[in-house]
């Protein structure tokens, strides 16, 4: 399908203020195609608000205490809005905002063993704040300036195979091989190397259709695959009553990941944030002493720091915002807002929240500007009190489109410079660590520490800029925070 007339470029005219304020003309963009990018990068990521909660009320704090599942729910939509909005207006960038995964994961089995929710969730404040103060100094910025073009690049494809693996995996297309098979094989494809359950194989046909429709330049592809994908599983389960992948606590591989496509009880009612301001910021202190804190601190500003740097400088490259050395203009007002993210999200007990890698779903759809942000973000706020209905849309249909994201980000690999194997090494391994560990921060700490070493083994040393040797270093430590940890204990 062509390209029609009516989604040509507006002038700025006819859009006026608008179109000066978002740049919507400049990068060629449209008011529709934000909309539509903006309603794909929220189906694409709408699955936090549903995972988050169970993820931070899976465990009991220090004293025992759970987080309701269903007030996290609401705090982390409404998180969630409020900072997708706040960075589309400010930044004007198409990044939408979410909890970070690894970070909840790692306040929830980690930290919240040792402390509170709220004092865990005041040491998330706490590195928010330093987050801020440094991206306020510029000093993020200038990290981010100091990073090979190389390495920029790889860290776009690995971000890229990062969303292809979680569209993957939260499909049952790619499981994790039982301990009990007594095999090296981690991971396999579907159920005993089987498309075995009717969610994965509507993963397959969403996937196909996706590919296809973006194949064909039709507009809207990935929102059209999405909505028709959803369709059909809506069918699907109410022909063959799949049900859950969980029920009464008890795994059902053949289930829906997470959201069971039907018809809900209920369309919605008033969100519960109860949540917001239960944060204790020196209780970690004094309950698990100052150093204990510290490092915990430490982990999370890591993180935060590299997993946001990283997905910015994949999401720039992917809309094609960056300038000719892979920097994304007005990278610093960016980075302060990414920074405030953090604190809200410990304000309001969702953890962390920061700019998510699925707002490449919107951005392959044609989101340029922070006015798909606005749509995205308001979606979010709506789903406070939609929570039900929106909850049609299961992790299944919405994958396809990252896994198609994943394969138009690779694209960013013909920029790196293979022929030199100190070149090679570090790039390849920021790639592959991304997906194999599920963790953006870990491939970019990796491909920095192998970059440095290679770099001075091959006589460069001196060519490598004096951040990214602290860096490296401080990667290092991260790395080495368990045996460090336990030797302080």
């Amino acid at each position: 399908m062509t390209q029609s007339t009516q989604d040509s470029p507006p002038s700025p005219q006819r859009l006026g203020a608008l179109d000066r304020y978002f740049h919507i003309t400049e990068r060629g963009s449209t008011v529709g195609r934000e909309v539509r990018g903006g309603l794909v990068s929220f189906f694409a990521m709408a699955y936090i608000v549903i995972l988050n909660p169970l993820i931070l009320g899976s465990g009991e704090d220090v004293t025992g205490a759970r987080l309701s599942i269903p007030e996290i729910a609401a705090v982390t939509a409404f998180t969630a809005g409020v900072m997708t909005v706040m960075f589309g207006a400010i930044a004007r960038y198409p990044f939408a905002f979410a909890t970070g995964l690894g970070i909840n994961s790692l306040v929830a089995v980690t930290i919240a063993k040792q402390v509170t929710w709220a004092e865990a969730m005041g040491l998330i404040v706490i590195e928010g704040l330093i987050i801020v103060v440094l991206a306020v100094s510029g000093f993020r910025k200038a990290v981010f300036d100091a990073i090979p073009g190389d390495l920029k690049a790889a860290i776009a494809v690995g971000i890229g195979l990062f969303i292809a693996m979680i569209g993957l995996v939260d499909s049952g297309f790619v499981r994790r091989v039982p301990d009990a098979a007594n095999t090296t094989v981690p991971v396999g494809l579907g159920i005993d190397g089987s498309i075995a359950s009717w969610p994965t194989a509507v993963f397959v046909l969403g996937l196909l259709l996706c590919g296809v429709l973006v194949a064909r330049k039709v507009r809207g592809g990935l929102f059209v695959g999405i909505v028709i994908t959803t369709v059909v599983a809506a069918i699907v389960e109410a022909v063959t009553k799949t049900g859950p992948s969980f029920v009464d606590g008890e795994p059902v591989p053949t289930g829906w990941s997470l959201a069971v496509p039907s018809i809900p009880e209920s369309l919605g009612g008033l969100p519960n944030l109860s949540l917001i301001g239960e944060v204790d910021l020196i209780g970690a202190f004094t309950r698990i002493g100052p150093l204990a804190a510290s490092l915990f601190v430490f982990t999370l500003l890591l993180a935060n720091f590299f997993d946001a740097m990283g997905t910015f400088t994949g999401l720039g490259k992917e809309a094609e915002l960056t300038d000719a050395d892979g920097n994304l203009p007005r990278m610093k007002t960016a980075l302060v807002v990414e920074g405030v993210g953090a604190v809200a999200g410990g304000l309001t007990s969702s953890s962390s929240n920061t700019v998510f890698v699925e707002s490449a779903a919107g951005i392959a759809e044609g989101a340029r500007t922070g006015l798909a942000n606005i749509v995205t973000g308001a979606l979010f706020l709506v789903a406070m009190f939609l929570t039900p209905l929106y909850e049609v849309v299961p992790v299944e249909a919405a994958a396809p489109a990252l896994v198609v994201v994943g394969a138009l980000m690779i694209a960013q690999i013909v920029n790196i410079d293979f022929r030199r194997f100190e070149v090679a090494l570090p790039t390849f391994l920021t790639m592959v660590v991304m997906p194999f560990t599920y963790s953006i921060a870990n491939g970019i700490g990796v491909g920095f520490i192998a970059w440095v070493v290679l770099a001075t083994a091959t006589g460069k040393g001196r060519q490598v800029h004096p951040l990214l040797w602290g860096v490296a270093i401080a990667f290092a430590v991260f790395f080495a925070i368990g045996p460090i940890t336990d030797a302080l204990a």
